[in-house]
Formats: C-alpha cells, sequence, structure tokens
C-alpha cells in the first residue's frame, strides 16, 4: 500500500522512486508525491519518466498513477517524477481559498454547514447549507472579508490528531464524506483513528481580531503555508443545487485578475455611456428603471386607446338578432385587443353587441367579446369546429387561434357572408 506525501509536503515537484508495479498504463510506486483525486481537488499533471500522466487515483489505499501511453520500465525500475509546478501550485492555492471562504461565510451566518467542493482549471465552488439565503450583499461581504483575509497574511498548518480529539475542537469542519482523504487508519487496532487538521491561523499583518484563527477543517488536501499565496478571490456568482444548499463559485489567480479588471472595463463603459460618475451608476440605473416604468405605462395606455380607437371603426353586420362588429387587426398582443374590445362592445346602448377582431397573422387568430346575449366562447367554439385550431374563454370574452383558414375567409365566416 503506498499512500500520497503530497498533502503533507506539498512543495516538492520533482524525485525518484522506485516501481512498486506495472499492469498496462497503470503504475504504482513505492513512494509518491503526486496527489490523486479525491475531496473536491483534482489529481496532479505531471510525468514519469518522461511519460505524461493521465490520472492519478486511490484504489484499495493505494494510489494507482495511470499514463497516457503504456511504458517500458518494469517493476523494481527507479524512475524520474515532474509534478506540474504551476498547475499543483494553483490547486494549493484553491483549496486554501475555499476555506478561506469558509471561514468569511462562518462570521456572516449563523449555523453555517459545509457540503463539499471543487476545483476546476477556471474557478472554484463552496457548497454552504445555511438557515438564510446568501444575497447579493451578502455575497459581496464573503468576497470582501476573504480577500482580508488574504490581506492578513495569516499562517496555515496542517497536523493529525486522533479523530476523537479532532471533533471536539472549536468551529471545525468536519465532514468525513468529502474529506474522505482526511481520515487515515492504521492496521494496529489499538491505534486510534487520526484525522489531519488544517488551520489557518491567527493574523500577522494589521487585524484585530483577538489571535482568533480564521478556519479549522479536516481536509486531505494540499495547501500553501500563508494565506497572502492565494492572491486575490474574486468571487463570480451563487446557486441553489439542493434544497438548504448555497454554492458559492470563485475564482483564485489570473482568472481572478481577469474577472475584475472584465468588471471594471464593464462599470467603466457604463459610466461613459450614461454620463456618471461610476460610483453613482446605482443611482443612475434606479432613476432608468423608474423612467422605463413609466414609459411602458404609458405605452400600455396609448396602445390600448389605438385598439380601441382601431376596433370601433369596425363596420357592423346583423346576425342573429345581433349587432357584430367585424375587422382586422395587424401587430397587437391579444391581451390588448381582448381590453379594447371589452371597452367598445356595449357603450351604453349605442356600441355593438359582439366585437370579433381578426389578426392578419397565417394562421390567423380571433378574439371575440360580447355584450351579453351572444356567448363568446361558443363563438370560438363554432370557429374552432369549422377550422380546426384551438382556444376558449368565458360568456364576454373568448380568443383563439390556429385556425386552418385565410384571414379574409374567416372575417366572411363571421359575417355570416
Amino acid at each position: 500500500m503506498t499512500v500520497s506525501r503530497a498533502p503533507e509536503s506539498p512543495t516538492v515537484r520533482a524525485f525518484e522512486a522506485t516501481i512498486a508495479a506495472v499492469d498496462g498504463r497503470e503504475v504504482e510506486l513505492e513512494e509518491t508525491y503526486f496527489y490523486p483525486e479525491g475531496g473536491g481537488q483534482p489529481a496532479d499533471r505531471g510525468t514519469i519518466d518522461g511519460l505524461e500522466l493521465e490520472t492519478v487515483q486511490e484504489r484499495d489505499g493505494s494510489v494507482v498513477h495511470t499514463l497516457e501511453t503504456e511504458p517500458t520500465f518494469e517493476m523494481g525500475e527507479r524512475v524520474e517524477c515532474v509534478i506540474d509546478d504551476a498547475f499543483r501550485t494553483y490547486c494549493m492555492r484553491a483549496h486554501t481559498a475555499s476555506h478561506v471562504v469558509y471561514g468569511a461565510a462562518r462570521r456572516l451566518y449563523d449555523d453555517l454547514g459545509y457540503a463539499g467542493f471543487d476545483i476546476d482549471a477556471e474557478k472554484v465552488r463552496v457548497d454552504l447549507t445555511t438557515d438564510e439565503p446568501i444575497d447579493d450583499e451578502g455575497l459581496v461581504e464573503l468576497g470582501r472579508r476573504s480577500n482580508r483575509a488574504v490581506w492578513d497574511a495569516r499562517p496555515v498548518s496542517w497536523e493529525r490528531l486522533p479523530a476523537a480529539e479532532a471533533r471536539t475542537l472549536e468551529d471545525i469542519a468536519f465532514n468525513e464524506k468529502t474529506e474522505e482523504g482526511a481520515m487515515a487508519s492504521d492496521d494496529d487496532a489499538s491505534t486510534p483513528e487520526q484525522v489531519r487538521v488544517v488551520t489557518i491561523g491567527a493574523a500577522t499583518v494589521g487585524a484585530d481580531d483577538d489571535g482568533e484563527s480564521w478556519d479549522v477543517a479536516a481536509c486531505g488536501g494540499t495547501h500553501v503555508d500563508n494565506t497572502h499565496r492565494i492572491g486575490p478571490i474574486e468571487v463570480l456568482d451563487r446557486s441553489n443545487p439542493g434544497e438548504g444548499v448555497t454554492r458559492v463559485e470563485f475564482a483564485v489567480g489570473p482568472t481572478a485578475i481577469d474577472h475584475a479588471a472584465s468588471v471594471q472595463a464593464n462599470a467603466r463603459e457604463a459610466s461613459r455611456l450614461g454620463g456618471v460618475p461610476v460610483a453613482e451608476l446605482p443611482e443612475f440605473v434606479a432613476r432608468l428603471q423608474d423612467e422605463r416604468e413609466t414609459y411602458e405605462a404609458d405605452l400600455e395606455r396609448l396602445e390600448r386607446e389605438v385598439t380601441t380607437t382601431r376596433l370601433a371603426e369596425f363596420s357592423t353586420v346583423e346576425r342573429d338578432g345581433a349587432r357584430w362588429a367585424v375587422g382586422t387587426v395587424d401587430g397587437l398582443d391579444s391581451n390588448v385587443v381582448g381590453d379594447g374590445a371589452r371597452d367598445v362592445v356595449g357603450g351604453d346602448g349605442e356600441g355593438p353587441d359582439v366585437v370579433a377582431a381578426v389578426t392578419t397573422d397565417q394562421p390567423p387568430s380571433l378574439v371575440v367579446a360580447s355584450a351579453g346575449d351572444v356567448d363568446a366562447a361558443a363563438v370560438i367554439d363554432d370557429v374552432r369546429e369549422t377550422f380546426g385550431g384551438g382556444g376558449g374563454g368565458r360568456p364576454t370574452l373568448a380568443q383563439g387561434g390556429g385556425f386552418d383558414v385565410e384571414a379574409d375567409d374567416l372575417l366572411r365566416y363571421l359575417r355570416d357572408e
């Protein structure tokens, strides 16, 4: 059984090792500093004897290295192993950053829980359980506090403790399902189960926190030794993958820098277009929203007035003892037409008994309003039975569409010509 030494010695980037087993492209080493995929952290990249790694996994308590091509070396040979420095460094920063973000969230929300995390090449996500949702203001404050913890240059350390002792640590994040790599057992049954505990300690630069640790967690990943090595943390977004769970996504390193620059560029462009300073953008947008709502209300009123006027100009015909106003409308919403038809129909005894408005679309649609003696829904049913389509409504207002007929032919049918 070979365990990875990466969590305890995360700065090792090259080492020699003896081949313990070879099975096709799968290789086991007598000792390894490659990190196997697990606990949300991806497997290390790198080479063994110059051959590229495809992945590294832990199986049945031993680390298995899968190469992209089948090797020629055999068991017992010594090989040179090289860990991809850029990717390992990124993972160390990202993993430590996830602890920093959790520590910030713990200071903002009561009854906070940890439900796992994941690192990909562009961003990191942390899943949190909270009694209250994280709103926009909370997301901004989460980013502010996280970056303050980076600036405070807090030391990061790790040690193995008996599981029972680890569980007694105040505010420890302890989730065995998401942190399997933190757990270690011994063949000797008398030896207690061990847990690897990662601690982000008290600030060393300028923060007045009474010497309080920022975060304590059971964790089997690789970490930087000080938060200042993380660099900027840029909170990107949040989502809700399950009930009671908030997923916070953030970036570190170049992706964080690029995202922050993009946000600043967009803010400055909005400032230029609006003709106001960046700091005044929220007030400016609020004014625009108020103006938009006013214009929309005015537009709706004018559209209804125009529609009502158009419907009132329909020619009328006598049909079954009632006066029908029948005509076409173009480019109007059916709900607006319906409102206008109800305004026209009846009209204190002067308006038509029925208004039937046909759209010029193909297939056409139909809105029927009635003063009460004619059942508007029955009119729609009659048209459906004759020309297909669908629709329905109430005795005083109904609408339908999808009729297999031209608009002019539908007009003639409604006029009973």
